[in-house]
C-alpha cells in the first residue's frame, strides 16, 4: 500500500522530466497533481508507521506532549475523544491528526483529505490515523 505511492512518486518524476523535455506544458499540470498525490501518501505513511509501536498507546506519562494534551484538550481522555471524532468524521480517504500549529502554539486535532489537499503549513503533524 505505501509502496504503491512511492512507485506512483517515481513514475510521476519520470513523466514530468519527459514531458518538460518535450515541452508538453498541458500534461504537467496533471503530472504535478499526481506527484503531489503520491508524495503526501509517502510522507503520511511514513508518519503514520512512526506512530506505531508494539508497546504503543495509551496515555503519554511525564513528557512535553503529555503536558501538552492536558493544557490544550483538559485531559487525554478529552483529547482521545475529540481525536476519535474528528477521525470517524473523514468522507472517503484522508486521516485523522493531531497536530502542532506554529502559529498558534497549541495542538489542534484536524482531518486532512486525501493525502495532500489541506495541510496547512504551519500545522506539523504529530500522529496521524489512516481512515481508508
Amino acid at each position: 500500500h505505501h509502496n504503491t505511492y512511492v512507485q506512483g512518486a517515481n513514475t510521476a518524476l519520470e513523466k514530468l522530466a519527459e514531458a518538460r523535455e518535450k515541452g508538453d506544458f498541458g500534461t504537467i499540470n496533471k503530472l504535478e497533481k499526481d506527484l503531489a498525490f503520491n508524495l503526501g501518501g509517502h510522507i503520511n505513511h511514513s508518519v503514520f508507521w512512526k506512530n506505531m509501536s508494539p508497546h504503543g498507546g495509551g496515555r503519554p506519562e511525564g513528557n512535553e506532549l503529555a503536558a501538552a494534551i492536558d493544557e490544550f484538550f483538559g485531559s487525554f481522555d478529552s483529547f482521545k475523544k475529540q481525536f476519535e471524532e474528528t477521525a470517524k468524521g473523514v468522507q472517503g480517504s484522508g486521516w485523522g491528526m493531531l497536530v502542532w500549529d506554529v502559529m498558534g502554539q497549541r495542538l489542534n486535532t484536524m482531518q486532512l483529505f486525501d493525502h495532500q489537499g489541506n495541510l496547512p503549513s504551519t500545522q506539523i503533524p504529530i500522529v496521524q490515523l489512516d481512515m481508508w
